[in-house]
C-alpha cells in the first residue's frame, strides 16, 4: 500500500513521519509514503476554485484540484491521507466538509481525512511520558491544568510547560520562530511516543483510520 499525505505545516509533517512509521513499519518496506507539508490551513474556497496562488501553499485551498488530480492517478493500492487541526471548528461540519470535495472527483481517489483536536500538539500533549523523556524539565503543572484534546490554546499549553520562551515569547519572536520551535517539538518528542497508549482521542482515530486503510486495501 502507499499513502500520499496532505499536512498543513512543517511540524505536523516531522510528527506524522514518525508516528507512521510506528503504526506501518519502516517506510518502503510492506507500505509506504510520502508526505508533502503546506505553508498552513486555509478555507475550502467557494466553487471548490483556488482563491490563492498555488506557490502560496495552503492547504484547504488547494485541497479540491488535489483530490480531483490523485482520482484519476493514483493506482488500486494507494490512498490519499489528509491531516489537518481543528483549530476552532465544529469537527463533524468540518469533516462533512471535507469528506464532500470528494462528490466533485471523477472517479474519486480513496481518501482518509482526519482531524486534531485543536492543534497537532494535542498528539504529542496526549503522551506525557514522551514529553517528560524528551524534555526532562518540562514544567508538570502546566501539564496537569491541560485538559486532553480541548479547545484552550494548545501549542501554547505545549509551549508553556517545554520552551523557555514559552508561549508570549514565541508569540512576540513571529510566526516563523513559533513554526521552527513546533517541529523541533515534534522531532523531539513524537520518537518516544507510545501509540497504543496516547491519550488523545483524535489521535487514535487516526491510527486507527490508518489501520483500518490497510485492511481495506489489503484484502482488494
Amino acid at each position: 500500500m502507499h499513502l500520499e499525505v496532505l499536512i498543513e505545516d512543517r511540524s505536523g509533517q516531522r510528527m506524522i513521519e514518525i508516528l507512521l512509521e510506528k503504526i506501518l513499519g519502516p517506510n518502503g518496506d510492506s507500505h509506504s509514503w510520502k508526505t508533502y507539508r503546506y505553508k498552513g490551513c486555509g478555507r475550502i474556497p467557494e466553487g471548490l476554485r483556488p482563491r490563492t496562488d498555488a506557490t502560496k501553499r495552503l492547504l484547504l485551498d488547494q485541497l479540491p484540484r488535489l483530490l480531483q488530480g490523485y482520482g484519476k492517478s493514483l493506482g488500486k493500492d494507494a490512498a490519499v491521507v489528509v491531516v489537518v487541526d481543528a483549530d476552532r471548528r465544529d469537527c463533524i461540519s468540518f469533516k462533512k466538509e471535507l469528506s464532500n470535495l470528494l462528490d466533485d472527483c471523477d472517479p474519486p481517489p480513496r481518501t482518509l481525512f482526519r482531524i486534531a483536536v485543536e492543534e497537532g500538539e494535542a498528539w504529542l500533549l496526549g503522551d506525557r511520558a514522551a514529553i517528560m523523556r524528551a524534555f526532562p524539565k518540562a514544567k508538570t503543572q502546566v501539564l496537569d491544568r491541560y485538559r486532553q484534546d480541548s479547545v484552550c490554546g494548545t501549542w501554547e499549553a505545549l509551549a508553556d510547560a517545554i520552551d523557555r520562551r514559552r508561549s508570549k515569547g514565541l508569540k512576540e519572536a513571529g510566526w516563523q520562530q513559533a513554526g521552527r520551535a513546533k517541529s523541533e517539538w515534534a522531532s523531539k518528542i513524537a520518537p518516544y511516543m507510545d501509540i497504543e497508549r496516547n491519550e488523545s482521542t483524535s489521535f487514535r482515530v487516526f491510527r486507527d483510520g490508518i489501520r483500518e486503510l490497510v485492511r481495506e486495501i489489503s484484502s482488494r
